[in-house]
């Protein structure tokens, strides 16, 4: 599973809309697309926030061989 997959399926678990946790991260809707699609991956800064937000750790959310 993707980056990108991961954040969607995450985000749909905290029934978060792209809006919701774009507001959240402070960064646009857009950017929140380009991630899940990925087309562009988050900033340091901001995969540390995905990570607290989410509750999960880099590993679950970087690496390819670890689902949901």
């Amino acid at each position: 599973m993707s980056l990108g997959e991961k954040i969607i399926y995450l985000r749909k678990e905290k029934r978060l809309s792209q809006e919701s946790l774009a507001e959240i991260l402070n960064v646009s809707r857009q950017t929140i697309y380009k991630w899940e699609c990925n087309l562009s991956w988050p900033s340091k800064t901001n995969l540390d926030k995905l990570v607290k937000i989410f509750e999960v750790s880099y590993d679950f959310l970087l690496l390819d061989d670890i689902e949901c």
